[in-house]
C-alpha cells in the first residue's frame, strides 16, 4: 500500500484541529458527534469529507455501514476546488442504468485513462469504438478451440508438474507457507505462458523474486495512490519526478523492457516457423494484416505491450485473489469443504476432469460465486458521465461527474442479499432442483455487466474449478493459528498479511 503523502498529512492535521475545536466548543454534543463520525463522514468546510475518508481508508468494511445508512447511494464530497466529488453507489437499479440502460452515457473517461495510463490502450483503459473492435478480437480468440486447449493444458501441466510437487514438499517438511504468494506466482506463470508461450518459472521451492513482478506491485501502489489524492498533486509529483511517481517511472521502464523481450522472442519464433503454441501473441501476430492495422495503427510493439500488461492484471491478479479468499473461507466453514468434496467424489473420476464433469459441480460453483460476492477481486468500479442524468435512486448526475461502485460493500448489503448477507452460504446459489441459480449481473457485479461483461468469465470459472478440485482431492489445508486476516484496499482485493497455512497430504 502506498504511504500517506504530504497533502494527506496536511488534511489529517487540519481535520484534527477542526474536530478538536468542535468537541471542546460543545462538550454536551460529544457522544452524538462521535457516533455520527463513526457511521457517516461529515462534510467539513474546505476539506469536505476527507477527514472521515482518511480515518476509514484502511478499514474497507466501514463503507458497508455508510452505504447502509444512506440507502445504498452516498455523495462523497472531496476538498473544495480539487474536483474529487464522487457519487458512491451499490444500488442494483443504478448499476443496471449505468451499465445497461444508459450505457453510452457512462464511460471510463479521460481522468480514468490518465490515472490508469500504465495500461495504455488495452481493454482496461479503453472506451468507444476502439474498445468494441478489440473486444471482438478478444472474443474470437477466447472462443477459439486451439486457444482454449492451450490455456487448459497450461494450467493442468503447471498443476501436475510444479504446484502439486511443491505442495508435497511443503507437506513433508511441515513448512508454513503463504498460500496467497503461491497462488500469485502460479497464476503469474500460467498467465505469461498463455500470453507469450514462455514460462517465467517464478513458482519454485526457492520462491525467488522477479523484477517484473516487483515492478507490477509498484505500479499498482501508485495507481491506488493516484485514486486517493487530488489529481493536481500526483501530476505535480510526476512532473517533478519524486515520491511514488518516481517509482512508477522506474517500474514502467522495467515492465516495458521485459515486455519488449517477450515480444521480440515471439516474433523471432514465428518468423523461423518454430512457434507451435496457440498463445495470445501468436494469435495477434498472425492476424490478417488489415485487421492488425486497425488494432495497431502505429505499427509498433506498444499494442502488444498493452495486451500483455492488461491480461496479466485480468488473469493473474484476480484469479489469485479469488483462490486466496476461497480457501480461507473454507477453513472458516469446514462443513462447506465436506460438501464440496462429496460433490467432487460423486461427479468426477480421479483420472481427470473434463468440462462436462466440471459443469456438474454446482455447489463448488456456488462457493466460488459466494467468495466473489463477499470478497470481489476488483473491489470498486469507476465511471464518468458524458451528459447530465438522473439515476433511478433519484440522484442527479452532472456532466463529467465521477461515479464509483463499491463491490465489497455491495456484496454485504442486506437490502440486496437478505439478512444473512454477511454469511458465507454457497447454497444461496443452488436451486431446490439442484441446478445453479443465476443472479443478474447488476446484482452480482464481480464479472461486470452489460456490454462490459467479462469476456473470459466462463474460462476463468473453469480454471478455478480445476485448481480447487486438485487441491481438495490431495490436501487438507490448515490456516496458521493466530494469523490475522484482513483485506488490503487496492485495485485488487488482497489479504494484507497473506494467507499462512500448513498442508497435509490426503490419503
Amino acid at each position: 500500500m502506498a504511504s500517506i503523502g504530504l497533502f494527506e498529512a496536511f488534511l489529517a492535521f487540519f481535520s484534527f484541529l477542526v474536530l478538536y475545536y468542535f468537541l471542546n466548543k460543545k462538550p454536551f454534543d460529544y457522544l452524538h458527534i462521535k457516533k455520527t463520525l463513526q457511521s457517516y463522514p461529515w462534510n467539513w468546510p474546505i476539506v469536505g469529507m476527507s477527514p472521515g475518508f482518511l480515518v476509514r481508508i484502511h478499514r474497507i468494511g466501514d463503507s458497508v455501514e455508510v452505504l447502509e445508512n444512506s440507502n445504498m447511494t452516498f455523495p462523497l464530497k472531496g476538498p473544495w476546488f480539487v474536483g474529487m466529488d464522487t457519487l458512491v453507489t451499490v444500488d442494483p437499479t443504478n448499476i443496471h442504468h449505468i451499465m445497461n440502460s444508459n450505457f453510452s452515457n457512462y464511460i471510463k473517461g479521460p481522468e480514468f485513462q490518465e490515472t490508469f495510463e500504465f495500461f495504455g490502450d488495452g481493454l482496461v483503459n479503453s472506451d468507444a469504438e476502439g474498445c468494441s473492435y478489440r473486444r471482438k478480437c478478444y472474443q474470437v480468440m477466447l472462443h477459439h478451440q486451439g486457444f482454449q486447449r492451450f490455456s487448459m493444458s497450461t494450467t493442468r501441466s503447471k498443476l501436475k508438474d510444479v504446484l502439486l510437487p511443491l505442495f508435497n514438499h511443503f507437506a513433508e517438511e511441515g513448512t508454513v507457507v503463504d498460500l496467497q504468494d503461491v497462488f500469485r506466482r502460479f497464476t503469474f506463470d500460467t498467465t505469461l505462458v498463455t500470453i507469450t508461450g514462455s514460462d517465467p518459472r517464478s513458482l519454485s521451492i526457492e520462491m525467488r523474486e522477479d523484477e517484473f513482478v516487483e515492478a507490477l506491485v509498484d505500479v499498482e501502489e501508485t495507481i491506488v495512490y493516484r485514486n486517493l489524492i487530488p489529481r493536481s498533486f500526483w501530476k505535480l509529483q510526476k512532473w517533478i519526478g519524486f515520491g511514488q511517481e518516481k517509482r512508477m517511472v522506474e517500474a514502467g521502464a522495467i515492465i516495458d523492457r521485459v515486455c519488449a523481450k517477450y515480444i521480440s522472442a515471439k516474433r523471432d519464433e514465428i518468423q523461423q516457423g518454430i512457434s507451435d503454441h496457440e498463445d495470445v501473441f501468436t494469435f495477434f501476430m498472425k492476424l490478417d494484416e488489415a485487421k492488425y492495422e486497425i488494432l495497431n495503427p502505429n505499427d509498433d510493439d506498444k499494442f502488444l505491450r498493452d495486451v500483455m500488461v492488461g491480461l496479466i492484471y485480468a488473469g493473474r491478479d484476480t484469479t489469485a485473489s479469488v483462490l486466496s479468499w476461497f480457501f480461507w473461507l473454507l477453513s472458516e466453514n469446514p462443513q462447506v469443504t465436506t460438501m464440496i468434496r462429496q460433490e467432487i467424489n460423486k461427479n468426477l473420476p480421479r483420472t481427470g476432469s473434463g468440462q462436462e464433469s466440471l459443469d456438474k459441480l454446482v455447489y463448488l460453483h456456488g462457493a466460488l460465486c459466494e467468495t466473489m460476492r463477499l470478497y470481489p477481486p476488483i473491489p470498486f468500479q469507476r465511471k464518468s458521465s458524458i451528459k447530465s442524468d438522473v439515476l433511478p435512486s433519484g440522484h442527479k448526475i452532472d456532466a463529467n461527474a465521477t461515479i464509483m461502485v463499491f463491490l465489497y460493500a455491495m456484496g454485504r448489503m442486506k437490502a440486496i442479499w437478505g439478512e444473512d448477507a454477511m454469511e458465507f452460504k454457497p447454497e444461496r446459489w443452488v436451486l431446490e432442483t439442484g441446478g445453479l441459480r443465476h443472479e443478474p449481473s447488476h446484482k452480482f457485479f464481480s464479472f461486470n455487466a452489460g456490454p462490459r461483461t467479462c469476456l473470459g468469465k466462463h474460462l476463468a470459472m473453469t480454471h478455478l474449478k480445476i485448481i480447487v478440485v486438485e487441491m481438495l482431492q490431495n490436501y487438507d489445508i490448515e490456516v496458521d493459528k493466530g494469523h490475522k486476516i484482513e483485506p488490503s484496499p487496492g485495485i485488487i482485493l488482497r489479504m494484507k498479511h497473506g494467507l499462512k497455512v500448513t498442508l497435509n497430504k490426503r490419503c
